[in-house]
């Protein structure tokens, strides 16, 4: 079993905050994204890769309102983007690191892994967006309740089909400062780096702490630390 980090998750309560929050603490306007009509959402994506992460990326994504939304029935939005709660604290304190997502070439296999140590990762899903490249596919992991599970520190797990969006990404001045530059913790640090090992993700240290992650990113505003501990 092997995966690694494939994208950072930030949420935003609308897609045009996002992008006004990553012009303003990043430096850059983000790249082009798209619809999910699986869950009624859209984003916007920038390339944050570095040498260990070639293909990494930031997901800034929203509830795109009105939009029609596929999802099983039963199914929240992914992320907890249904959460009363945290939709009320991105209202009031704005977009936020909130998430992760691990590649992994089996996704079905990873839930198994996971579901040894008693972490319900979720159904894998197909999941698709239009590009002006064709049709871009993947297959992902949701649960019914649409939760993160531990804080946003147990990844969301993707499993691509052909093409991988970040391969179409232009450089956007953005990378991660090294491999090591993301890191999680929780008061229940063992279960996570247990879980961590049962999926064969590395480069993400996780440490006995409050919950959540952080980012380090190099931009041209200078060093950024992301984090999801602060509003």
């Amino acid at each position: 079993m092997h995966s690694q980090l494939d994208h950072l998750v930030v949420l935003a309560a609308t897609l045009d905050e996002g992008v006004a929050w990553c012009e303003r603490t990043l430096g850059v306007t983000p790249g082009p994204g798209g619809e999910h009509p699986l869950m009624g959402t859209h984003n916007r994506l920038l390339s944050i890769a570095c040498e260990a992460w070639p293909l990494a990326y930031l997901e800034i994504i929203a509830i795109h309102a009105g939009a029609p939304c596929a999802r099983p029935a039963g199914y929240r939005r992914w992320f907890d983007l249904d959460d009363a709660a945290l939709q009320q604290q991105l209202k009031a304190t704005g977009p936020q690191l909130a998430h992760f997502v691990a590649r992994t070439s089996d996704a079905q296999a990873a839930v198994h892994a996971l579901a040894q140590h008693g972490l319900d990762r979720g159904e894998v899903l197909q999941a698709s967006r239009m590009t002006p490249q064709g049709l871009l596919s993947w297959k992902i992991t949701v649960r019914a309740d649409g939760q993160r599970l531990l804080n946003g520190t147990l990844p969301t797990l993707i499993e691509w089909g052909d093409v991988h969006p970040a391969r179409g990404m232009a450089p956007s001045g953005i990378t991660l400062q090294s491999v090591q530059s993301v890191q999680a913790s929780h008061t229940q640090a063992g279960l996570l780096r247990a879980s961590y090992a049962a999926i064969g993700l590395q480069g993400i240290a996780a440490e006995q702490g409050p919950p959540g992650l952080t980012a380090a990113l190099h931009t041209p505003r200078g060093l950024v630390t992301l984090s999801s501990r602060n509003p």
